[in-house]
């Protein structure tokens, strides 16, 4: 499962190679000072917006690129397990991430405390 991680001036997406192949693309950068906001997503299939790029089973997995009218979003998200929703500012290449993870209380405190939201 993918993990939500601070490092250094920026929050990573990181994947690992099964997951990469299946978004199409390698781990995701994005500076944490675009980092507007961090919620704990308890329903992410509900938060999900746009056309999928990448792999897509509804309920299962969704990792990739989610385009709409307004920009793009990340997602790495699996079965029915909780996800971190991350909102970006304009200034980010994503309007927002929205990833599952194994611990999101703790995963969500790093965050916090990396950017003071």
């Amino acid at each position: 499962m993918a993990k939500l991680i601070v490092d250094g001036p920026d929050l990573v997406v990181h994947m690992s190679s099964l997951e990469k192949l299946g978004a199409l693309r390698g781990d995701v950068r994005v500076p944490l000072s675009t980092v507007q906001s961090a919620e704990v997503e308890p329903h992410p299939w509900g938060a999900l917006r746009g056309i999928r790029v990448g792999t897509g089973i509804p309920g299962v997995i969704a990792l990739g690129i989610r385009r709409f009218a307004q920009g793009q979003d990340f997602t790495a998200v699996v079965g029915g397990k909780p996800a971190i929703r991350v909102d970006l500012s304009q200034e980010s290449p994503f309007a927002r991430l929205i990833v599952s993870v194994t611990d999101p209380d703790s995963t969500l405190d790093a965050i916090r405390s990396a950017t003071g939201i």
